[in-house]
């Protein structure tokens, strides 16, 4: 039985490609809920389509799907706009689990933006409903998971927030990745934010507990 058989079992409208021209027109057309993207593809290979699809704008969650289990593969995909990676042999249980987070996660922010939301902090402006960013008035490249984290921090400013919370409320489980995943993305983040990425700014360091926004 394939992946796609599986997921159409449990319920999900489930739509393929089987190869890289044809799932990169499929995932920058929208009106998907989740991209499952393997890395290995006929014609082509995962990472190129994820930096694509986000350069187009499309916000939708992506798992990678991948045979390859090295660290810096794993961190190529994150840094392109992936939200999340799952290395194969894998078991369905836990894809589900994966896929159901990344739903949870995308209905959440759905419901708790409104059209023309925005907010404006120092040089930086961010419009949810477009999920853009901007400093100075140059637009800011950030993967979906960068700006739901900056969201994130943006609906908590001033709050103390742990590491644990953040891995729980932004990446939608506690389970996987570790904590040191959070580290990293909100290094990524004040590389692309603040303006001196050394001496933030924006997002602080709580010692002995995890960040605050101050934006």
């Amino acid at each position: 039985m394939t992946l796609t058989d599986r997921l159409s079992a449990e319920g999900f409208d489930v739509d393929s490609a089987s190869d890289a021209a044809s799932g990169l027109a499929k995932a920058s057309s929208g009106g998907f809920d989740v991209i499952l993207l393997d890395v290995m593809l006929p014609g082509g290979n995962g990472f190129d389509i994820c930096r694509a699809v986000r350069q187009k704008g499309v916000q939708t969650p992506i798992l990678m799907l991948t045979a390859r289990g090295q660290v810096v593969d794993r961190v190529v995909g994150l840094k392109l706009g992936a939200d999340d990676y799952l290395v194969k042999p894998f078991e369905m249980a836990e894809l589900l689990a994966r896929i159901e987070a990344l739903l949870r996660r995308s209905a959440s922010t759905a419901a708790t933006g409104t059209p023309g939301d925005s907010h404006r902090f120092g040089d930086i402006a961010i419009d949810f409903r477009r999920a853009e960013v901007t400093k100075s008035g140059v637009p800011v490249e950030l993967s979906a998971r960068e700006f739901k984290l900056l969201r994130y921090f943006i609906e908590h400013r001033g709050a103390a927030l742990s590491r644990d919370e953040l891995l729980n409320e932004v990446w939608g489980y506690n389970a996987m990745p570790s904590t040191r995943t959070v580290d990293v993305h909100i290094a990524w983040l004040r590389q692309k934010i603040e303006d001196n990425p050394r001496h933030p700014q924006l997002i602080l360091t709580v010692h002995g507990l995890g960040y605050k926004f101050a934006g």
